[in-house]
């Protein structure tokens, strides 16, 4: 009868950890430096929110306790007289501070090599790669060949990509290369050809993921992304806790981009919706009704993708918010044995400079019918996570993390 529902609130990460120094990340606190913005009136908006940060439920499952354990004592959050969930904060093995390897390394598989990074540039990419994607795909040339934010680059060459119909193309801190093209000017299958193209020639680099990353508008100051994202990743490289249950024939949802992050490797249902509101709709809708044995496993992108890239600490605080106020809707569809774990795959603090994620510890937040209140303490690796559900689901023990259940 045991259910495993998990949602990754994409981002929020809770205290820069012991090797943050390695990374330029000492000092970082996504959800602490969000919490002292709303305080002094640095993240009021008109229409959108004001004043301190008002998260009260998940402050009752312990996340403002785990954020003091984590490092940050002077939290200026009120607690409540007890907690209902079990609450604890992990580092990370894995060698990077990517979306996949954070996600694999919380379903059992840290990532303990390097994946291939590109230099800032420009040009950040090797000639032979793009003359390889420019020949095999027929493209006039590419624009970009650089380090940016997604959004400003579209911004600063989207015009000379309609008119020239080179796409743009461009990395971050991350093992990532991305290519954007305008949704009807390029054509979002032909852009989806692309980067299936480009997928096959950044194996040799070791790159963990191609993004496809198209857009709409006519002009600087129209130009917008859209929901049509497409994540191209390289599959584990081992088994993970997904892998293994599905193999016994049980179902794994995956709600958001989930699919795209594990290659599709161990999800039997792979649901999309564009937006935190939306995504939330889709994973009430499989814990209600989901069978019996399956795992749920939601990613909310717009924490990372719409607010701690952009850098938007008001944005990201109203999420937080909107997703707070909408948790007590999963209490009502909780079956006996489910488990739910709220966690994160890095940090992105909104604060910090630059636009790339941050090397932090992750909150781990259980909560269930059966589920002991309490603190969990330091968790070594995400990976304590796949071994609690492996555990709570009746597989055989993981080769990585120790159960918290």
């Amino acid at each position: 009868m045991a259910r495993a529902i998990v949602g990754v609130l994409d981002s929020f990460g809770v205290g820069a950890t012991d090797d943050a120094v390695n990374f330029g990340d000492e000092g970082a606190n996504t959800f602490a430096h969000i919490v002292e913005a709303c305080a002094a009136g640095k993240a009021n908006v008109a229409n959108l929110r004001n004043g301190p940060l008002q998260i009260p439920n998940l402050l009752a499952l312990g996340l403002g306790q785990l954020t003091r354990e984590a490092g940050a004592p002077n939290l200026s959050l009120t607690e409540p007289e007890t907690y209902s969930g079990a609450f604890g904060f992990a580092a990370e093995k894995s060698y990077g501070k990517d979306t996949p390897s954070g996600h694999w390394e919380m379903m059992g598989l840290p990532v303990e090599y390097d994946w291939g990074y590109f230099p800032k540039g420009p040009p950040s990419f090797p000639p032979s790669l793009i003359e390889a994607l420019i020949e095999e795909t027929n493209l006039p040339g590419v624009l970009g060949d650089c380090h940016a934010s997604g959004t400003q680059i579209i911004e600063e060459l989207g015009e000379d990509h309609i008119r020239t119909g080179k796409p743009i193309v461009y990395t971050s801190a991350d093992s990532v290369f991305q290519i954007a093209a305008h949704e009807t000017h390029f054509g979002l299958d032909r852009l989806y050809e692309i980067c299936a193209v480009a997928r096959t020639l950044v194996d040799a680099y070791d790159v963990g993921r191609v993004i496809a990353r198209p857009f709409v508008g006519e002009r600087k100051g129209e130009f917008k992304r859209t929901a049509n994202r497409r994540d191209l990743a390289t599959p584990p490289h081992a088994p993970t806790l997904l892998d293994l249950y599905a193999d016994q024939g049980r179902p794994v949802i995956g709600i958001g981009k989930i699919g795209d992050i594990f290659a599709y490797k161990g999800v039997t249902k792979s649901v999309k919706a564009d937006g935190n509101n939306a995504l939330f709709d889709a994973w009430l809708d499989e814990i209600e009704n989901a069978s019996d044995h399956a795992i749920i496993f939601a990613n909310f992108v717009d924490f990372d993708m719409l607010y701690g890239h952009r850098r938007d600490v008001a944005g990201y605080a109203a999420a937080l918010e909107a997703f707070d106020e909408r948790l007590p809707e999963i209490y009502d569809r909780l079956r006996d044995d489910d488990v739910v774990i709220l966690t994160a795959d890095h940090g992105c603090d909104p604060t910090w400079p630059g636009s790339d994620h941050t090397r932090e510890y992750v909150p781990i937040i259980a909560f269930g019918p059966k589920v002991r209140p309490g603190s969990l303490g330091r968790r070594e690796t995400f990976a304590d996570i796949g071994q609690s559900l492996a555990s709570h689901l009746g597989l055989a023990p993981l080769s990585a993390g120790q159960s918290f259940l």
